[in-house]
């Protein structure tokens, strides 16, 4: 069953195909050299590399193929169209937000667009720690440049942050702080900030608008609307995944199976997907599938600024403090970057109801949103999170709050409340369960009365890394350790967080993962 774009052959300028599963009226059965389970950040950099060295490759993804007419700009469009579970995912016991992409292009289709180069000291930290030594800024600087020339990687000027993100500069330069522009992957970017919701004008170069485009130039036949139940094993070697044809209208399987024999496997299904994957295989050699999953745990303090912000207008992250990044022996570090605050956003991290939470909603256009990320993975103990299966084999994820990281929160909060004052807010809100209003800077003390951890206050993560380690599940190579020809290629091989957005990072490994894949083949990039 072929099903191209929908619209006259002449005005599709590819040689690959794209698969509606939703649209398959029959089993569909296909032969690849590769399969690529996922479309985002690392399938998306490996698709095109294997494509255009001459592989057959065979891409599913879960979520649906959608372009730019799709993207209307309204949240209520693009969360159940965009996101796992509908923008809804949480934490087993539900005190975390979970926000990951579902679409072709995964999570490069609705992330704020900000790229960072991997720390040199989260690279020593692997090496010594974890003993990685083969990832070291020499190997990667060839496949870093590569993509940020194909996805023009550039740092955005400070004069054009938007206002929101002025205020993290303004606030940080008048404390001292470390603060500077952030890199973005963008070309003619209108600066609209409804980056969250799908680009309208494919200004984000996000992996379907590139090197999927690239890959499907090349070849590549892209299965969308195709949830993958299981990879099927020979002994130690994998010989055909499983997938099962989803409707688009209400994401139910419709009966229609995908079969796909390969020579060789790549999971590229993130980092709560691809375990979960791999569980539901029974595919965990070494047992330590889904575990030290770790994801830059977020906390928020609103402002209240006299003047207009209109937070949900510009780019989203364009300004970053790293100050407190490095944190004492024992402690956690944590990062800065803005938030936008779009109404159902917004809306959704207020934990009051009634006339405060009108007041907030009222007068968005007066808010704005700082964040402070805390990067977990590198304490001794630190062991993050842990997928396994819920019932019906989706996945399951545990996050429980150590007390480093509910101090880190208690201490972000505090630093977050004095950039919001420093930047000249009329007043500060926490997002506690109960909230605190601080009305000055002198009230800031008053946060030390409030309790720190899960339910305490909002908590969200937009980064989710590990779950499949380098150097634990997999090997160097990316192959999954004890079996012969299943690769993992995407944010789960992290052996801790980054300490920066985490984008860039997996560009850089899918760009470098290539080469054991197509040596497979005798293929050379």
């Amino acid at each position: 069953i072929w099903v191209t774009l929908g619209r006259p052959r002449s005005e599709v300028l590819m040689r690959g195909e794209i698969i509606h599963a939703s649209q398959a009226t029959a089993d569909v059965n296909l032969d690849a050299q590769v399969c690529i389970v996922g479309s985002g950040a690392g399938g998306g950099v490996l698709a095109m590399r294997l494509a255009q060295a001459g592989l057959r490759v065979v891409m599913l993804e879960a979520g649906p193929y959608v372009t730019k007419e799709a993207f209307t700009l309204r949240e209520e469009d693009a969360y159940p169209l965009l996101y796992q579970d509908r923008g809804t995912r949480v934490t087993g016991d539900g005190s975390m937000t979970v926000m990951q992409g579902r679409s072709v292009g995964g999570g490069t289709t609705v992330n704020w667009t900000t790229c960072y180069r991997t720390p040199e000291h989260v690279l020593d930290h692997w090496a010594k720690v974890h003993g990685i030594k083969g990832l070291t800024s020499a190997v990667l600087e060839p496949h870093f440049e590569a993509v940020e020339q194909r996805l023009n990687i550039h740092q955005w000027p400070a004069e054009a942050a938007n206002a929101n993100n002025r205020k993290l500069l303004d606030g940080a330069g008048k404390l001292g702080w470390q603060v500077a522009a952030t890199h973005r992957n963008v070309r003619g970017c209108a600066n609209s900030g409804y980056c969250g919701m799908g680009c309208p004008i494919d200004a984000k170069q996000s992996m379907h608008v590139t090197t999927l485009a690239d890959a499907l130039d090349a070849g590549l036949i892209l299965v969308a609307d195709c949830p993958v139940q299981r990879i099927e094993t020979k002994g130690n070697k994998a010989v055909s995944v499983l997938a099962q044809a989803q409707r688009r209208d209400d994401a139910l399987p419709k009966g229609v199976k995908v079969t796909v024999r390969a020579e060789q496997i790549v999971v590229s299904a993130g980092a709560l997907n691809g375990p979960a994957l791999l569980l539901r295989s029974d595919l965990n050699p070494s047992g330590a599938v889904g575990k030290r999953t770790f994801l830059h745990p977020v906390v928020c303090v609103l402002g209240r600024y006299e003047e207009a912000v209109q937070g949900f207008y510009g780019a989203p992250q364009s300004i970053a403090s790293h100050q407190f990044a490095k944190a004492d022996a024992g402690e956690m570090g944590f990062f800065f970057e803005t938030a936008p605050v779009h109404p159902m956003l917004a809306a959704s991290v207020l934990p009051s109801l009634g006339e405060q939470a009108q007041d907030v909603l009222a007068n968005l256009a007066h808010f704005g949103a700082l964040i402070a990320l805390h990067i977990d993975g590198f304490l001794p103990g630190d062991e993050g999170g842990t997928v396994s299966l819920r019932p019906g084999g989706l996945p399951k994820l545990d996050y429980p709050i150590s007390g480093a990281l509910a101090r880190a929160m208690r201490h972000s909060h505090r630093r977050l409340a004095e950039l919001t004052f420093a930047a000249g807010a009329q007043w500060a809100l926490s997002l506690h369960a109960d909230t605190l209003r601080m009305n000055s800077a002198d009230d800031i003390n008053q946060l030390e009365n409030r309790d720190y951890g899960a339910f305490e206050h909002a908590i969200f993560s937009a980064h989710q890394m590990g779950g499949c380690a380098m150097g634990t599940v997999v090997d160097e190579q990316f192959k999954l350790k004890g079996m012969d020809n299943i690769f993992v290629v995407d944010g789960s091989v992290l052996p801790t967080a980054l300490g920066v957005n985490p984008s860039q990072t997996i560009y850089g490994l899918a760009h470098l993962a290539a080469e054991p894949i197509a040596s497979q083949f005798q293929k050379s990039l």
